[in-house]
């Protein structure tokens, strides 16, 4: 008795191991078509308190080349402006007159998606690699409006961005420079719509 229930016992080790190291492929596509993606509940309760997520900030540029995996994307998006209050819609990040003008896009080496934060979830937009820079992921910051406060709409999100990372051990900087033109037509913007930033996201090169 004793014997299988260490055989058991080791067996269990073995797919939580195995568990843990397998690649989630995300944003695999099944017949050329990038297909919605629905994301984790984020989990409130990972992370490091956010005075050592200060302390430790900081900008990188060099990135492994692992996949994230569904999680942290989840936790990451709904960080950076996700729903924080359901009963009244209001986000993690505050914006100008509550104008909630701040759109992520999610571009990967697949395509490019929009988060819906209503819904907690990606909305395919466009196949192919529209990455402004190397590294897994590059998130996108779209403003609904040209107006000045775009700009600063933007850079509170950016700040969610770089705080999760620093609490979770996320590598990723801010950056202003990229092909906006490129861009423009890969996420398909209209309009008075403005790219602000990018912030490409990954983990840290071990």
């Amino acid at each position: 008795m004793r014997k299988i229930i260490l055989i058991l016992f080791s067996l269990g080790i073995s797919i939580m191991l195995y568990a843990n190291t397998k690649t989630e492929k995300i944003f695999e596509s099944k017949n050329s078509e990038l297909q919605g993606i629905i994301l984790n509940k984020p989990n409130l309760k990972r992370g490091i308190p956010i005075m050592q997520a200060l302390e430790k900030r900081q900008s990188t540029r060099q990135f492994s080349s692992k996949e994230l995996s569904l999680q942290d994307i989840s936790d990451l998006l709904w960080a950076a402006n996700g729903i924080n209050r359901p009963e009244s819609g209001k986000r993690t990040a505050p914006s100008a007159m509550n104008h909630q003008d701040i759109k992520v896009y999610v571009c990967t080496a697949k395509g490019s998606y929009l988060y819906n934060h209503q819904k907690h979830t990606l909305v395919p937009i466009s196949s192919g690699d529209s990455r402004p820079a190397a590294a897994p992921v590059c998130l996108i910051l779209v403003s609904d409006t040209n107006k000045e406060w775009g700009a600063i709409d933007a850079g509170i999100v950016s700040q969610n961005i770089s705080l999760f990372c620093s609490g979770t051990g996320l590598a990723t900087y801010p950056r202003g420079s990229m092909d906006k033109g490129t861009l423009y037509k890969a996420l398909k913007l209209t309009g008075q719509q403005a790219i602000m930033l990018c912030h490409p996201v990954g983990y840290f090169v071990q």
